[in-house]
C-alpha cells in the first residue's frame, strides 16, 4: 500500500510541476487550480472518498474589523485543518498588504481567518501552500517553526501530511471524553466522602482505598464481571443509608475470601454477600481500613452513578483518580504529572508499537500462502507475548496500562485475522499483565496501578474474539506483584524482575518507559538532592561538580543508562524541556554519553503536556527515546552472526550488519510531523554531539558581557513616576540623584521607572533630602534581615546597589535576560551610560555597530534558541552559556563594513516608529516593513560573513555553528 501511494504521489508531482510551469502568469493559478490541486491530492494520493463532504472550499468567515465576509480556501472539519492557498510565485515568508492596511504573511492571514471562526471550528492545523511548497503550522505548538515540504519531495514526505485525513484516533478521543466524565464522578464521590475523614495519614489512606475499591465495584458491576449486571447496584439499594457503610465493609471482607472457606469464616452468610465471587489479587486484602457511616447523599450518588457506562472507561482514568485524591502541594512536592492517552502514545508508538503494527499490516496484506501467514502471525503473537514493559516511575500505572491495552488490541487483531481465514488453532490469549513491571514510591499509587491493570485485563477479556477461550471466569484475579513500592533512584532495578527473567534483561524485548517526576533543582528537598548526588559520580567515585544543579528527572536517565549498558534495551521518557536547554545539557548528558555510550533514537521537541485530570497540569516537555550505542551494535552483530553462521558458511557470503548508529533517527516537531536525522544531539538537533558548558570568558576575542546592576534593596531604591515627581516636589535637590532605570520589562515595553542612583553622592546634600534618607534606612534594615552573609555585609553601603557594574561613559548594548519565544529576534539596543540598568538584563559596554549587527542577526538568534535556558518557554539569555560560547565569524573589512551598514539601518528603521515599543515592533515585525527589510538585509550580510548559504535552514545554521564552536574550543 505504501509503495502504491508513493507512486501515486510521484505522478501527482509530475502532473502539477508541469501545470505550474505551463501557467503563463503566476497569479492566475491560485484561483484556477486551488480546488483541483487539493481535490486531486486528497482523492488520488490519499484516497479520500466523498471529497465534497470531506473538504469545504471557499468557507465564509466574518471580517475582523468590518461587516462582510472573507473566504477560507479550504477547511477540513474532521481534522480541523485550514488551508490557505497562494499562487506559485508568492513568497510564503513575506507579508502582503491587506484591506485594513496591515502586512500579513499567508499564515498570519489564515490564522486571522481561523480565529474569526466559532471556537469549535478553530483550526488544529494550518497548511499554507503556493503549489511548489507546503508550510505546516501546528496550532497547539505555536512556538515551533513551521515544517516545510517541497512539492518535489512529496513522495518521501507523505507521512508529514497525515494530519489532512488522520482524525487522531477517534476511538481514543471518544474514550478520553468518557473517561473525563468518569473523572468528574470520582471527584464528586471523593469530595462527599472526604468530610467523613480527618487529615491524618491513616484516614487519608483509608479514604483513598475506599474510592479505588468503590470505582472497581462500579466497573465490575457494569461489565458483568460478577456474573450479571447490577449486582452491586442491588446490594447498595438493599441497605438504608446509615447501615450501607457497614454493609460495604463486610462485602469487601467477603470478596477477599475463597468461596469454599466463607462458611468457616462468616457465620450464616447472607446470599447477598455469597453471590459475589472471590476477587483476590490483594485488592481487598486490607480489612482494617476505616469506612465511615454513609448518608443519603453518598448512597444516592452510588446508585445514580452506578448507571454510568463504566465498562468503557479508559483504565488510565485511575491516574486521574489518584491525582484527584492528592492536594496540589503533595503533587508539587513529588513532581507528579499525569497524562492523556494521546500523549502516552507519543512515547510508546515510536518506541515499539509502530513497528509491531507495521509488521502486522505487512503480514495481513501479503500474498503469501495461508499456512505461511498463519506461521508469521503466530510468530508475531509470540513476539508480543515475550515483550516486557518496565516503568520505573509508574505512578498510578497509566503508561503500563495503556501499553498493555495496545499490545492486547494488537493480539486481538491477530486472532481475528486467524479466525477470519479459518487458520485458528492456538485459540488462547498470550499477552498478560504479568509482562508489565513498575516502581512507585507512593503506596496508594501502587494499589491504583495494579487495579488499573486488572480493569484493563477485564476489558480485553471482554473484547477478545468470540471463539477465543482465554481463561474462563475473570475472577479470581491473579496476584500481581510486578509493581514494587520504593524509591526508584535507590533501588537496584534488577530486583523488580524475578531471577528467571534476569537472563532476558539484555534482550531487545524489554522496553523502559515512563514519566518521571518533574522537579527543578531549586524545588528538590534534601532527600531528592541526595538521590541525584548519589548517582552522578564519575569512575573514581567523585560527584560531578554540576550534579547539584540538575532536574530530578535526570536521575532516571542515569539509572536507565546504567541499566541498559551493553544491551539492546530501548528506553523513552517524558521530561521537562529544561534538560535540553542551557547549562543543564552538558551537566546531565555529557556524563551519560561518555560513561554509558547512549544515543538518542527519537525525540519530541518542546510541546505542552496535558493531564487527563479535571485540573490539568500544563508543563512544557520533551520526549527522548534512547538506547546504547556501539555496544548495542556489537551485541546484535555477535548474536546474529552466531545464529546465521551456518547459512553464511553454506553460501560463502560474508555477513553484513548495519550499525544501528547509522540508521535514521526521528525528530518530531509536532504530533504527526517528523524529520529524519543522522544524529540527534542533546539539544534535540540533527547535529554532532556538542557540549556547551558554562564559560566565564568569551570563546572568541570579543568584549565581555556582564550582568546589569543588582539592587537587593527591598524595592526602596526604586520609584514610580508619581513617586519621582512627588520626591522632587518636596526636595528639589533630589532630582540630580534620580535616574531612569531599565530592566527587561521596561526596555522591551517602553515603561518608565526610576531609581535613586547615589554613586559618589555628596552626603551633605543627601541629608537635606529626608525622603532619600528614609529610604536608605529601609535598605539597611532590609539587608540586615537577610540570612545571606553577603547581603548583610552590603548593609554597610545602603546608598548603593549591592552590585554595581554601570558604565561611566559611552553607550552600552542592552540584552534582556528573559524575552518572549514568540519573537524571531530578541529585542536589543544601545543605551546611554546615564540610563541605569538592573540585573534583569545583560550589558555589553562600549559595544560597536558591528557587535550589534552580529548579535541581532538570525545567526546569533538561532544559536541562542538552541543553547539558551528557558523560563517556561521564554528565552533565558545568559552570558556564560549563550554569549561566551558563541563562535564569531572572521569577516573581511568589506563584510564588516556591510554589517555595520545594515545594523545602522535597523536602528534607523526603529526610529521611524517613536510611538511603538520594541515589544510591539518585534512581536509583529511584518507590520513594520522598513524594520523587517533592514533585518533581512542584516541577516544576509551576517550569513555572507560566516560563509553560509542563504538557503540554509535554521537547523543547518546551528549545525555549522556547532562545528565552529568545536573548532574554536580545540584551539
Amino acid at each position: 500500500m505504501a509503495k502504491e501511494q508513493k507512486q501515486k504521489a510521484k505522478q501527482f508531482v509530475e502532473t502539477w510541476t508541469k501545470k505550474i510551469e505551463e501557467t503563463e502568469q503566476g497569479k492566475s493559478n491560485e484561483r484556477q487550480f486551488c480546488q483541483l490541486f487539493w481535490t486531486t491530492l486528497l482523492s488520488e494520493v490519499f484516497e479520500i472518498e466523498n471529497i465534497a463532504q470531506f473538504i469545504n472550499f471557499e468557507k465564509p468567515v466574518p471580517k475582523e474589523f468590518s461587516s462582510g465576509k472573507n473566504f477560507i480556501d479550504g477547511y477540513i472539519e474532521s481534522t480541523k485543518v485550514l488551508i490557505e492557498q497562494k499562487a506559485s510565485k508568492v513568497d510564503l515568508s513575506k507579508g502582503e498588504l491587506q484591506s485594513d492596511g496591515q502586512y500579513l504573511t499567508p499564515f498570519q492571514q489564515a490564522n486571522r481567518y481561523g480565529y474569526n471562526q466559532s471556537y469549535s471550528e478553530r483550526p488544529r492545523w494550518i497548511v499554507v501552500s503556493n503549489f511548489v511548497s507546503f508550510e505546516i503550522h501546528d496550532m497547539e505548538n505555536q512556538n515551533s517553526q513551521p515544517y516545510v515540504i517541497q512539492l518535489k519531495d512529496l513522495p518521501d514526505e507523505l507521512h508529514n501530511l497525515s494530519m489532512l485525513y488522520d482524525t487522531g484516533k477517534k476511538e481514543i478521543k471518544e474514550e478520553m471524553a468518557l473517561s473525563m466524565e468518569a473523572g468528574k464522578i470520582v471527584d464528586e464521590l471523593y469530595e462527599i466522602l472526604a468530610v467523613k475523614y480527618n487529615d491524618s495519614p491513616s484516614h487519608q489512606r483509608s479514604l483513598n482505598m475506599l474510592c479505588v475499591r468503590l470505582i472497581f465495584m462500579l466497573y465490575a458491576d457494569d461489565a458483568e464481571l460478577f456474573g450479571k449486571k447490577g449486582m452491586f447496584h442491588s446490594f447498595v439499594e438493599s441497605y438504608s443509608a446509615e447501615n450501607l457503610g457497614e454493609g460495604i465493609k463486610q462485602l469487601f471482607a467477603v470478596l477477599n475470601v475463597k468461596d469454599k472457606e466463607r462458611n468457616e469464616k462468616f457465620f450464616d452468610l447472607d446470599e447477598k454477600f455469597s453471590q459475589f465471587p472471590y476477587v483476590n489479587g490483594n485488592l481487598f486484602s486490607e480489612t482494617d481500613n476505616l469506612i465511615p457511616r454513609f448518608n443519603e447523599e453518598i448512597k444516592n450518588l452510588l446508585l445514580e452513578k452506578g448507571n454510568f457506562n463504566w465498562k468503557d472507561i479508559s483504565p488510565t482514568i485511575f491516574g486521574a483518580v489518584f491525582e484527584s485524591t492528592l492536594n496540589p502541594e503533595t503533587r508539587h512536592d513529588g513532581g507528579m504529572h499525569y497524562t492523556s492517552i494521546e500523549n502516552i502514545h507519543k512515547v510508546i508508538d515510536p518506541l515499539f508499537l509502530d513497528d509491531l503494527k507495521a509488521e502486522f499490516e505487512s503480514i495481513k496484506n501479503s500474498s503469501k500462502s495461508s499456512n505461511q501467514k498463519k506461521k508469521e502471525f503466530e510468530e508475531l503473537q509470540n513476539k508480543i507475548s515475550n515483550i516486557k514493559i518496565f516503568d520505573p516511575a509508574c505512578g498510578s500505572g497509566n503508561f503500563l496500562t495503556e501499553s498493555f491495552l495496545s499490545l492486547r488490541r494488537l493480539e486481538n487483531e491477530i486472532l481475528k485475522e486467524l479466525e477470519h481465514d479459518g487458520l485458528f488453532v492456538d485459540d488462547y490469549i498470550k499477552v498478560s499483565i504479568q509482562q508489565f513491571y513498575g516502581i512507585e514510591i507512593n503506596d496508594f499509587a501502587v494499589s491504583v496501578a495494579k487495579t488499573a491493570l486488572w480493569i484493563a485485563e477485564a476489558q480485553m477479556y471482554l473484547d477478545a474474539p468470540s471463539s477465543v477461550n482465554s481463561k474462563g471466569d475473570f475472577f479470581p484475579l491473579e496476584t500481581y506483584t510486578n509493581i514494587v513500592e520504593g524509591n526508584a533512584l535507590r533501588l537496584d532495578w534488577k530486583t523488580v524482575f524475578t531471577p528467571a527473567c534476569h537472563s532476558e534483561l539484555d534482550s531487545e524485548s524489554l522496553y523502559i518507559i515512563g514519566n518521571p517526576p518533574f522537579l527543578g533543582y531549586s524545588n528538590q528537598n534534601e532527600s531528592q538532592k541526595s538521590d541525584i548526588l548519589s548517582l552522578y559520580v564519575d569512575e573514581k567515585g567523585k560527584t560531578y561538580k554540576t550534579a547539584g544543579k540538575i532536574d530530578y528527572v535526570s536521575g532516571w536517565y542515569w539509572k536507565a543508562s546504567d541499566f541498559i549498558k551493553n544491551t539492546n534495551i530501548k528506553c523513552a521518557f517524558v521530561s521537562t524541556n529544561s534538560i535540553t536547554q542551557g547549562e543543564q545539557v552538558a551537566s546531565i548528558w555529557k556524563p551519560l554519553f561518555e560513561r554509558f555510550n547512549i544515543q538518542f533514537d527519537f525525540a519530541y521537541r518542546t510541546f505542552r503536556w496535558d493531564s487527563e485530570s479535571t485540573e490539568k497540569a500544563h508543563v512544557h516537555c520533551v520526549i527522548i527515546g534512547f538506547s546504547c550505542h556501539t555496544d548495542s551494535y556489537f551485541l546484535t552483530k555477535v548474536h546474529l552472526q552466531t545464529q546465521n553462521q551456518d547459512d553464511a558458511n553454506k553460501t560463502g557470503k560474508s555477513l553484513d550488519f548495519p550499525n544501528p548508529c547509522d540508521t535514521p533517527k526521528r525528530i518530531y516537531t509536532s504530533d504527526k510531523v517528523f524529520v529524519e536525522a543522522k544524529n540527534i544531539n542533546a539539544y534535540l538537533l540533527d547535529s554532532e554531539n556538542v557540549w556547551i558548558e558554562s564559560r566565564k570568558t568569551p570563546l572568541c576575542d570579543v568584549s565581555e558581557m556582564v550582568y546589569g546592576n543588582k539592587p537587593t534593596d527591598g524595592g526602596f531604591l526604586f520609584l514610580t513616576e508619581n513617586e519621582r515627581n512627588e520626591m522632587i516636589k518636596k526636595s528639589p535637590l533630589s532630582e540630580k540623584y534620580i535616574k531612569q532605570i531599565l530592566g527587561a520589562e521596561e526596555f522591551i515595553n517602553n515603561k518608565k521607572r526610576y531609581c535613586l542612583w547615589l554613586v559618589n553622592a555628596n552626603p551633605s546634600e543627601l541629608v537635606k533630602c529626608p525622603e532619600i534618607i528614609e529610604r536608605i534606612k529601609c535598605v539597611e534594615k532590609f539587608r540586615l534581615s537577610s540570612t545571606k552573609v553577603a547581603t548583610q555585609k552590603s548593609a554597610e553601603t545602603p546608598t548603593l546597589f549591592q552590585e554595581v557594574r554601570q558604565p561611566t561613559e559611552g553607550d552600552y548594548l542592552l540584552i534582556p535576560r528573559v524575552s518572549s519565544e514568540q519573537r524571531k529576534y530578541i529585542p536589543i539596543g544601545f543605551m546611554s551610560h546615564d540610563i541605569i540598568v538592573n540585573d534583569a538584563v545583560q550589558i555589553l559596554p562600549n559595544a560597536t555597530l558591528y557587535d550589534f549587527g552580529i548579535l541581532t542577526s538570525n545567526v546569533h538568534n538561532a544559536w541562542m534558541r538552541s543553547v539558551c535556558g528557558r523560563l517556561e518557554t521564554r528565552y533565558r539569555y545568559s552570558n556564560t552559556i549563550v554569549y561566551n560560547n558563541f563562535p564569531w565569524c572572521s569577516p573581511t573589512e568589506e563584510q564588516k563594513a556591510k554589517i555595520e551598514k545594515t545594523a545602522q539601518s535597523i536602528l534607523d528603521a526603529r526610529a521611524k516608529y517613536p510611538d511603538s515599543s520594541l515589544g510591539e515592533m518585534y512581536s509583529n515585525i511584518l507590520l513594520y516593513p522598513e524594520l523587517n527589510k533592514a533585518h533581512k538585509e542584516n541577516d544576509k550580510a551576517v550569513m555572507e560573513a560566516y560563509g553560509f548559504d542563504k538557503k540554509m535552514t535554521e537547523s543547518d545554521c546551528v549545525t555549522e555553528l556547532f562545528k565552529l564552536y568545536e573548532s574554536f574550543s580545540k584551539n
